[in-house]
């Protein structure tokens, strides 16, 4: 139903900023909620952020708090995850979510992106 295409991700010195972009089609984009999760080396997919519906209401994982920021654009179908003082632990594939709630999207999101890979450098 839904299609979420990921793009920014790249290489960046620790210490540095990325901005990750999600492009979402398939419905309309502001009936879904939307969040970033991040699959490091030899671990767990772990949820980072999320956004509701109408951008309201935010939530973060404490590793990225004060860091990341999650913001989205209805009229463009797109949600941001700004990243700001990277770390060398913010290495990984980060990938895009949709869900039917805020709840849905930090933990089992009903749709995914291909994910994008984000290095940071030491």
């Amino acid at each position: 139903q839904a299609q979420l295409v990921e793009s920014g991700g790249g290489l960046v010195q620790a210490g540095g900023s990325l901005r990750l972009s999600c492009v979402v089609s398939g419905r309309t984009f502001s009936n879904y909620a939307m969040g970033w999760f991040r699959q490091a080396p030899g671990k767990e997919r772990e949820p980072l952020t999320a956004i509701s519906w109408a951008g309201g209401s935010t939530r973060y994982a404490d590793s990225v708090k004060g860091r990341f920021t999650i913001s989205r654009d209805n009229a463009k179908n797109t949600v941001y995850l700004q990243m700001n003082s990277l770390k060398p632990e913010d290495t990984g594939v980060y990938y895009c979510a949709a869900a039917a709630s805020l709840s849905r999207a930090y933990s089992v999101p009903d749709y995914w992106g291909q994910g994008t890979q984000v290095t940071v450098s030491s």
